[in-house]
Order: structure tokens, then sequence, then C-alpha cells
């Protein structure tokens, strides 16, 4: 099988790389940016540094800070009509999973037209919109270097996947001095959804030698350091390892693909606006339990990778120790069940058909090691409620 590997061209990562902003817009000769955020980067005076730092370049930067969690086809459309009205040649998205989803999606309908959700997946978006430079804030999702972004349909409430060569950033600065501020529960849910990007890489049906090393690394970076950074948020070890591991893992499942934790997670999301992070985490043990005997090698491996499993034990055990270990990882990052978090009991039975049929639908669970049915993924939800 041949890889075809997508990464950004330009990636600076370190410590204070967000100050090099104006060098790289200069390398890639660009200089009009419309910086795509939302209010929270605002208010912590993040984006005014990123304009003081363009200043210093003479650059100047306009602002579009109206995006939204788990970002709507609404949002996009506002992004659409505040670009159009400037003469930009570049997205500066600023921010977690969120901004720098909503600016691929700007950027494709600049360039496209129509609605977004004429994009969604099985579409395969190649043409390249305007260029995109990825500073992400969180230690979490990895769109900073990965083909994807996810947009839910305000009629539908579904989660769509768009995904294509046309959605990858040119560059993507990632600088863990910006993550000092996040709180506990973000970084926790952003921290175990980088570890899913891994293990998902990992055991994908589209798996390949390239994003296995980096699937690995993060496994083992996250792994060592996630309850350091929840409980020592200013332990700048522990930001820049978790950095690094959201990134490791983001090329690794933007060159290998998410599957059936992914798939199932994006529903819960959309329906009951838990954070997508957050929806992974309650899912992930469960979906490794069900997962696991299709690819037991490979979960085995990412038991070592995690140090929960050491080289003499057999695969079995190994998956063991592993499914325990996210159980015990959901309690010490105080993961809630579906219906710990307040989901009302009711409406998500009636709703589990719907969703079934969405994760389905988005193609991730295709690359898990055991494809699931629909009356499998329905009983998978039922079973995660709590």
């Amino acid at each position: 099988m041949t890889a075809h590997i997508l990464t950004p061209k330009h990636m600076l990562i370190g410590g204070g790389a967000r100050r090099h902003l104006g060098a790289l817009l200069g390398d890639l000769g660009l200089s009009k940016p419309l910086i795509v955020t939302d209010p929270l980067m605002v208010k912590l005076e993040k984006v005014a540094e990123l304009r003081e730092i363009l200043k210093a370049d003479g650059m100047s930067a306009d602002v579009f800070a109206d995006t939204v969690p788990d970002p709507t086809d609404l949002v996009v459309e506002a992004g659409v009509a505040c670009l159009n009205k400037g003469d930009y040649d570049c997205l500066i998205a600023l921010g977690g999973g969120s901004p720098i989803d909503t600016a691929k999606a700007i950027a494709l309908l600049h360039r496209s037209g129509g609605r977004i959700r004429d994009y969604k997946v099985p579409h395969v978006v190649r043409a390249q919109g305007l260029p995109i430079i990825a500073i992400p804030t969180t230690a979490g999702t990895g769109s900073e270097v990965t083909r994807f972004t996810i947009i839910t349909d305000s009629a539908s409430d579904e989660k769509m996947l768009i995904s294509g060569p046309g959605c990858l950033p040119v560059a993507a600065i990632v600088d863990y001095e910006l993550t000092f501020s996040v709180p506990f529960r973000t970084t926790a849910d952003t921290g175990i959804d980088s570890l899913t990007h891994a293990i998902e890489a990992y055991v994908s049906r589209k798996a390949n030698l390239y994003s296995d090393i980096f699937a690995k690394s993060a496994i083992t970076r996250i792994s060592k350091y996630l309850r350091l950074a929840c409980h020592e948020p200013n332990n700048p070890q522990a930001r820049e390892q978790m950095m690094l591991g959201a990134l490791e893992g983001g090329i690794a499942f933007s060159n290998a693909s998410v599957a059936l934790v992914h798939g199932m997670s994006r529903p819960i999301g959309a329906f009951f606006h838990v954070p997508h992070g957050l929806s992974n985490a309650m899912l992930l043990p469960q979906v490794t339990a069900f997962s696991a005997e299709a690819a037991l090698d490979r979960y085995a491996d990412c038991a070592r990778f995690a140090g929960v499993a050491d080289d003499n034990s057999d695969d079995r055990a190994a998956v063991e120790q592993l499914i325990t270990s996210l159980k015990e990882l959901n309690q010490d990052l105080k993961v809630p069940s579906p219906r710990e978090f307040g989901i009302d009991a009711e409406r998500y039975k009636s709703l589990l058909p719907t969703m079934a049929d969405q994760a389905i639908a988005s193609g991730s669970p295709g690359n898990n090691p055991r494809i699931a049915q629909k009356h499998e993924i329905v009983s998978i939800y039922e079973q995660i409620f709590g």
C-alpha cells in the first residue's frame, strides 16, 4: 500500500514561536491577514499580542472573533461575509480546534462557493483556498496539521466531516506557551482527544509506517505527561510535551484516519453539546474493548507505548491492561458519563438510531479494526450512558 502523506509546508515549533509570525508571512509572500478566533482569545489579549507582533513587521490584521465551540455552518457563512469585505490574502486561525476548523471552512467557501454541506464526505476537497496559518492554543485537536474540518449543520444538528488536501493549513505555529492559561477540564479533554487520535491512527485500517512513527511517539508522550499538565498547569515541560503529543497525534491521524470512537463521538457533541474531547473520552474505553479482538497485536502495542504493559506481557494481557488504564485515566481526570454530564435519558435513547446512522455516514467507523454494525453502535451508546 502506498501512503499519501500530507503535512503543512511550514511548522514553527517551540516556546515563543508565535513571535515569528510576521517573518513567516513574509516568507510566504503574504501581508494582509484576517485573524479568525473566538471571544476568549480576545479577552485573554492573545489577539492583541498577535496584532502587535505583526505591527512590528509592518503589517496590520483585522479580526473575525465570532467563532463558537462546535462551529456551525451559520458561523462559517458569517466569516465568509467578513472575509469578502476586505482585500485579505490569508487567514490566521488562533485558538482551539473550533477557530481552526472554522477558518478552514471559511477558506473553502470563499473559494468554491455553495453551502458547507455540499462538501461533506464522501466529497474530497482538493482545491486550496486562501492560505491558512494555524496557531493552536490547546494541546488537543491537531487541526493545525490535518486535512479535516468538522462543521455542524444547524438545521439537522449533524456534525459534518469535510476532508481533503484543500483543508490543510499552509503553516502551523505550535507554541506551548499559549496553553498555560488553559483550565483543567479543557486540558484533560483535549489531552484525551490527542490520545484518541494517536490510538485510532495506530489501529486504523489505513495505518502506515509513516503514521505509526507519530502515533507511537504521541501515545508515549501523552500517557506520560497528561496528568501532570492537568494538575500542574504552569509546568513548562508538561505543557510542551503535551503540545508536541497533540501535534504528533494530528499528523498521525491526518495520514491514517481516525476510526469508530470519532465516528460515534460527533453525534454526541452535535445533539448534546458535549465538548469533542470529552465525548471521545466517554467512548474510548468501551470502543477499545469492542474493537480489540480484531487487532489484538496493535492494541497491545498501544499498551506498551503507554507504559501500562511491558514487553514480556502477552498481547491479551496487555490489551486488558490498556482498557483498565483508559478507565482509570477517565476516573483520574473526572470524565463524566453522558448521564453525569446531564444528558436526558429519554432524549438520548430516542436519538440512538439517528446517532448511529450519522456515525456510520461520517466514514470513520469504516477504518476501525472491527467494523461495527448499526445495532452494535447503538449498544455501545447504551453501555456508556452510565
